[in-house]
């Protein structure tokens, strides 16, 4: 057999399994949410208790993340983390066949009158988010705004094609969303301002980045951490107005989302102040209820130490170490 020929065949079989992977999940967004929640429930108990997926990293997250608590709090901490990211989960999925009436009933946004203001001065908008809560929810902050106006996250595409189409499919759920892959925004963000389209995108800036991306490090929740500059140099470039979204769970399936304004003039700013306020805004977040951040993101695996050992920056470039 040909390698054209097993390649042929290959996307074939991931054509195949794509389609069936989102119909399958297509037919269970269709069962109400209660019915989803005791599906998280029993993933849950699998989750935490039987496969104990991360654990480990979860729990070491924590305790660095707070080191004056103690191991019960801890520990009633990471349940209640594992609990929200069954649900994180089913809610994602839900997306697909929500209505809008439960979206809006389910979903509410505060502050988008601020954004509006932008558009009709003629300035595009930005957002800025890390891991927490329901991000997959904001996707359909359009629902807040006029219907002419376009939205969407930047995602760094996933290695499965057909989770990666899934979550594309999530997240243009709504008729105002559009998906955007990282390597695109530049280009996608001046073709929709030629054509007279205002727009906002949210940029989920708290992963952590490789070695050659780090051009910044930040006190964050107790650690030296490295952080991504380059939603913040887009933004500058844009001349973007800026907007941190700070999301709350009230209960389980409701959600608030905030739009808290940092600047409408970010090319005035120092360089990386952007980014500086987020991860203050961030902080305060996450210590109000840290049950529904991200924690089982190994974020903190690289060090500045390791980093200052292996590496030198020259002109703004992060080059190895001879």
């Amino acid at each position: 057999m040909t390698t054209r020929l097993r390649q042929s065949q290959n996307k074939k079989i991931m054509t195949l399994s794509t389609r069936l992977l989102v119909a399958a999940f297509s037919l269970l967004s269709l069962l109400p949410l209660r019915l989803l929640y005791c599906i998280s429930d029993i993933g849950f108990v699998l989750m935490y208790y039987v496969v104990g997926y991360r654990r480990r990293i979860v729990r070491q997250n924590i305790c660095s993340a707070f080191p004056e608590k103690d191991d019960a709090w801890v520990t009633k901490t990471e349940r209640g983390f594992y609990r929200w990211f069954c649900d994180y989960f089913m809610e994602a999925v839900k997306l697909l066949t929500i209505s809008d009436r439960q979206l809006r009933r389910r979903f509410t946004v505060e502050g988008a009158d601020e954004v509006e203001k932008c558009f009709s001065e003629g300035q595009d908008a930005a957002a800025i988010l890390g891991h927490y809560c329901n991000w997959e929810w904001l996707s359909c902050v359009g629902i807040a705004l006029k219907p002419e106006r376009k939205c969407g996250l930047i995602y760094h595409p996933l290695r499965s094609q057909a989770f990666d189409i899934l979550f594309q499919r999530l997240r243009s759920s709504q008729p105002s969303s559009i998906v955007m892959p990282k390597k695109d925004i530049l280009r996608s963000l001046l073709t929709l301002r030629r054509e007279g389209t205002r727009s906002l995108f949210g940029y989920i800036a708290d992963q952590g980045p490789k070695w050659e991306n780090i051009h910044l490090w930040l006190p964050f929740l107790n650690h030296d951490t490295p952080v991504f500059t380059g939603a913040e140099r887009i933004m500058r470039k844009m001349h973007d107005a800026v907007f941190y979204i700070d999301m709350t769970r009230p209960r389980r399936g409701y959600y608030t989302c905030r739009f808290h304004l940092i600047t409408r003039t970010p090319q005035d700013l120092p360089e990386y102040e952007v980014t500086r306020r987020f991860f203050q805004l961030l902080e305060q977040t996450i210590r109000r209820d840290p049950r529904f951040y991200l924690w089982s993101h190994n974020r903190w695996k690289r060090t500045h130490e390791e980093f200052d050992r292996k590496f030198i920056v020259v002109d703004g470039k992060v080059l190895p170490r001879k």
